[in-house]
């Protein structure tokens, strides 16, 4: 399971940062991965499923990487990497048609990410729910982001972040109160 330390994100700080690994610094580039890994492995966590996303982290890296230079502002770039994490998890499941297909069986016979049956039962709960509010629970529930840290990252205002976080939760409670009902 990916483990990642909270690093303060301040953003003029990171505007010097994203600069400069757009202008081909290797250890900027490098210090924004450790800033902004857990946004993107709660976007993907979101959607793929959870053994999948921790590859596809280092896809959205390597596709930012490659794609840097073209971005017009530093401003843009928390978007823009959401953004490239959300397409990348599209491009997911329309590969998923050329692959051989899943046994989800063996998934819960062999779990992933050494994650509980429950937790997992939780994850897909949550993955039912509607997209703003999956994204926002995981990147609180899953990969430990405070509210503000989840506004810094994806550009939503911080009021929208807490009512994203309160809906969800309302909603899940009340999943999860009719699941435990069954």
């Amino acid at each position: 399971m990916m483990q990642w330390m909270p690093v303060s994100t301040g953003t003029s700080e990171d505007d010097g940062l994203i600069r400069a690994a757009a202008a081909g610094d290797r250890p900027a580039f490098g210090e924004l991965y450790l800033r902004y890994a857990r946004m993107v492995h709660g976007i993907l966590l979101a959607r793929v499923p959870p053994g999948d996303a921790e590859d596809l982290v280092q896809d959205v890296f390597m596709s930012a990487l490659r794609q840097l230079r073209g971005l017009r502002t530093a401003a843009a770039f928390r978007g823009w990497l959401a953004a490239i994490a959300r397409n990348r998890a599209i491009d997911y499941f329309r590969d998923a048609r050329e692959r051989v297909p899943f046994d989800e069986n063996m998934e819960r016979d062999h779990p992933t990410c050494g994650a509980s049956t429950e937790a997992r039962e939780v994850l897909d709960l949550i993955r039912s729910l509607p997209e703003a509010y999956r994204e926002t629970l995981v990147l609180r529930l899953v990969e430990g982001m405070t509210g503000p840290e989840i506004a810094r990252q994806t550009g939503l205002t911080p009021e929208s972040v807490r009512v994203n976080l309160c809906r969800g939760m309302k909603m899940l409670r009340r999943l999860l109160g009719d699941r435990e009902k069954k």
